[in-house]
């Protein structure tokens, strides 16, 4: 069974920057049953958008076209903890910020199996 957890969320003025963590439980990232670990985020009232994703074989990285250059994806497999290092942030980034894998990647939350709780990341003007 994949367990997810977050943790990092804050609150940062904007230009500031925040690492989130993901901690899996043990061989998530050498499991067959996960192809991809992802970030979204979600604010009230919208669908859920994913933010940037990490392919299990390869290490190949997506990101969302509003983040890149900003933020970064990495993978620890020593630690079972992926990272989302986010610099420049922008007021706009806040949100609920989830991680999830699933066996392949996709853009679609609906894909994902497996969720963590979330954590709140919040950027004053």
């Amino acid at each position: 069974q994949v367990h997810l957890a977050e943790s990092g969320g804050g609150l940062v003025q904007a230009g500031g920057s925040l690492t989130l963590s993901c901690a899996a439980s043990k061989r998530t990232f050498t499991s067959a049953a996960v192809g991809a670990v992802a970030w979204f985020r979600q604010v009230p009232g919208k669908d859920r958008e994913v933010v940037a994703a990490v392919t299990r074989s390869g290490g190949g990285t997506t990101y969302a076209d509003f983040v890149k250059g900003r933020f970064t994806i990495l993978k620890d497999i020593a630690k079972n903890t992926v990272y989302l290092q986010m610099n420049s942030l922008k007021p706009e980034d806040t949100a609920v910020y989830y991680c999830a894998a699933g066996s392949h990647y996709s853009s679609s939350p609906r894909d994902f199996d497996y969720w963590g709780q979330g954590t709140q990341v919040t950027v004053s003007s």
